[in-house]
């Protein structure tokens, strides 16, 4: 008479082999999210020099045209702004830290580590007329990365 002896449970072997393929795929899976979780933060960096700098331009490009030659007499710190009354006065402008439009010393909280400068330079769309500038505003951002926005205003 032969008895049928069913088999119940797992062996040693196979018990190991899933433990060492079941670290493997977590090893993989935690060295991916690793990698996401440290360069999150860019992104966030990126846009904020981006806002930066398109608000900064926008700024400028709702200014007068009036003095398309000259500059601002001063020296082009944060304090000076509000006193900005055409686009040129912001030509050679630039700041460590982010401050308020209205003059004020205290900077933004929060921006202290972005760098801002301003070039605006005179377009001659019809010979020997000053009648457009390009205006171009780099941020840099606290990783070192720069970012431009460039703009355009016309005398009209």
């Amino acid at each position: 008479m032969s008895t049928n002896k069913s088999q119940c449970g797992i062996s040693l072997i196979e018990l190991i082999l899933f433990i060492v393929i079941v670290s493997a795929a977590l090893a993989g899976l935690l060295s991916v999210m690793n990698v996401n979780t440290r360069s999150s933060v860019d992104p966030l960096i990126q846009k904020q020099a981006l806002a930066i700098a398109e608000s900064l331009l926008e700024e400028i490009e709702l200014q007068d045209f009036s003095n398309p030659a000259g500059g601002f007499s001063g020296a082009a710190i944060q304090a000076n702004r509000a006193s900005f009354d055409d686009v040129m006065d912001y030509n050679n402008f630039a700041t460590t830290g982010i401050f308020p439009a209205d003059g004020s010393t205290t900077g933004v909280t929060g921006l202290a580590n972005y760098n801002v400068s301003v070039a605006v330079t005179t377009i001659a769309w019809v010979a020997g007329a000053a009648d457009a500038v390009q205006i171009t505003v780099t941020v840099t951002d606290p990783s070192g990365q720069s970012i431009q926005a460039v703009g355009y205003r016309v005398n009209y």
